[in-house]
């Protein structure tokens, strides 16, 4: 199924609370929600997508574990950006520091802060156009390094804060670098 995006934006005014408790009674669908109030509706990933997110958050984990640096999330959480978005990347990460600086209640719902780190994955039904433009987007509420894997095409742009965009095409291993320090993702897993 493809993604189904609507504008209620001259119709409702959906607070914060609103969207969460809709996310919390479709919990069978994802939602996000663009920073001009659009909502987008996807249906749950596919199988083969789903395998590749585990084993990626998987060693993203076990990485985190060993370093203590921060907090792993996976592609079910929901973050309030800066500009007023709600995303939710198939995976991500947030130095210790920022996440613990949160309240309790901002860290129950969908947490007011952007990830320093995002990853996206492609689904055989992701629009590369619209999955670029949510990785600039993350880039631009302050996430420092960001990975869109595209399966398909075996490539992977790298976002930077700062910098253009770097396209790895058909690379073994991704590192890292100073964000997630000693962190190498095999590329083979998911290739």
């Amino acid at each position: 199924m493809n993604a189904l995006t609507i504008s209620l934006d001259s119709i409702l005014d959906i607070t914060d609370q609103q969207f969460f408790e809709i996310c919390q009674k479709n919990c069978d669908l994802r939602f996000e929600r663009s920073a001009l109030g659009d909502i987008t509706i996807m249906a749950p990933a596919g199988s083969d997508t789903g395998m590749r997110n585990s084993d990626f958050n998987a060693d993203l984990v076990i990485w985190n574990r060993r370093k203590k640096l921060g907090y792993t999330f996976d592609s079910s959480t929901g973050f309030k950006l800066p500009n007023g978005a709600n995303r939710s990347p198939d995976a991500s990460w947030i130095l210790k520091a920022r996440w613990e600086s949160l309240t309790l209640e901002g860290k129950s719902k969908f947490a007011p802060i952007c990830p320093d780190f995002v990853m996206e994955l492609m689904s055989p039904s992701d629009s590369l156009k619209v999955t670029q433009a949510k990785m600039q987007e993350y880039q631009d509420n302050g996430a420092r390094l960001g990975w869109l894997i595209n399966c398909k095409e075996r490539e992977v742009e790298i976002y930077r804060i700062n910098q253009t965009v770097e396209i790895l095409r058909s690379p073994s291993t991704i590192s890292g670098e100073d964000v997630l320090p000693e962190f190498v993702f095999d590329l083979g897993l998911i290739w």
